[in-house]
């Protein structure tokens, strides 16, 4: 690939992994504000598996480039953007478009990674760190000494959750299939098969009065069981309808369900708390403080990984021409951590 040539991956409509289009054009150039960012590593998160079958709930229409986020090297700054930003290596979330090798991006939403991390490293705390963060310290407010329920714990945002958690002092319950046991135990992670057992009664043999988080990608029955497992005071954060991935129909009615329960239970008079939380949420009111707040929380995310206080979960590194291997691998459920592609 030379200089100024552009590769992407288009995903045409509903197709499986190897329907996937390689397009091939030239670097776009940046407009006002904006900048062109090499990529150096993007990812494989469930929102794209979602999205190739036409049920993410508020994906663009077909044909589009997906890819949630982005780390790159900024290669072009439009006349009028901070000049020393050439040359950086930056992070962004930024729904669809990362997979390319190289994106535009406003440069308001760029953030710095530390030279301490590699740029797959820093991709598995993107969009994913982003969101477990966020989830731990902004919704369920979790304080040492306490004790969560993470579902899918062997996951892209699961083993972020996972590790965050027990970074801040926090005792973790994880539910995976049993070939990711052992990795969970490995992080002191007391670990629930829910292929094979009886995951509510499990937890209530574990913490009797309760758990003080519960943090839910299932969608589905889960939602009502996570909600029953609650300690008095504690908090559901429901972030996916993972059950509904393969299903058929509207694709907004499961998170619509999630959202009506939450206003249900968050009217009751009792003293437990439940979110359903959207990354996106608050930035068409206040894009401004929509990006500072992205932006404080995903540089203590690096911090963390740079002082070593969390590890990156990377299941595999897969070059972009080889993107249907790597859809197909983070769909398997066989993997732990999060796949990344690179150039």
């Amino acid at each position: 690939m030379s200089a100024t040539e552009r590769i992407e991956v288009v995903l045409p409509g509903k197709v499986e992994p190897e329907g996937l289009e390689l397009r091939h054009g030239p670097v776009p150039e940046p407009g006002p504000g904006q900048v062109v960012v090499r990529m150096e590593a993007t990812g494989v998160s469930f929102a794209e598996q979602q999205m190739r079958r036409g049920r993410y709930y508020d994906q663009p229409p077909f044909p589009f480039v997906p890819g949630y986020d982005v780390v790159g090297t900024v290669v072009t700054a439009a006349a009028g953007v901070e000049p020393s930003l050439v040359g950086k290596r930056v992070a962004a979330l930024i729904k669809v478009g990362g997979w390319a090798s190289h994106v535009v991006l406003d440069a308001a939403d760029v953030v710095d990674v530390p030279e301490g991390i590699s740029a797959a490293e820093a991709e598995t705390a993107v969009v994913n760190g982003i969101t477990a963060w966020q989830m731990l310290h902004r919704k369920a407010c979790v304080r040492r000494g306490q004790t969560v329920l993470v579902h899918g714990a062997n996951g892209g945002v699961g083993s972020m959750l996972v590790r965050l958690a027990r970074a801040a002092g926090v005792h973790v319950i994880g539910t995976a299939s049993a070939r990711h046991h052992d990795t969970l135990r490995a992080l002191d992670v007391t670990p629930i098969d829910y292929r094979t057992g009886d995951v509510p009664a499990r937890v209530r043999e574990l913490v009797p009065s309760g758990v003080d988080a519960v943090f839910d990608h299932v969608g589905g029955r889960s939602v009502l069981d996570s909600w029953q497992l609650l300690a008095p005071g504690g908090t559901l954060v429901s972030y996916g309808s993972a059950a509904t991935r393969d299903s058929t129909g509207s694709k907004q009615w499961p998170v619509l369900k999630i959202l009506g329960r939450v206003w249900l239970w968050n009217t009751l008079l009792n003293r437990r708390h439940a979110y359903f939380y959207n990354v996106w949420a608050g930035r068409a009111l206040c894009k401004g403080r929509f990006r500072s707040r992205l932006r404080a929380d995903l540089t203590q995310v690096f911090a963390a990984l740079e002082r070593g206080e969390i590890s990156a979960a990377i299941a595999a590194e897969v070059p972009l021409a080889r993107v249907a291997e790597a859809l197909r691998l983070a769909e398997s459920g066989t993997v732990s951590g999060k796949v990344v592609l690179t150039p």
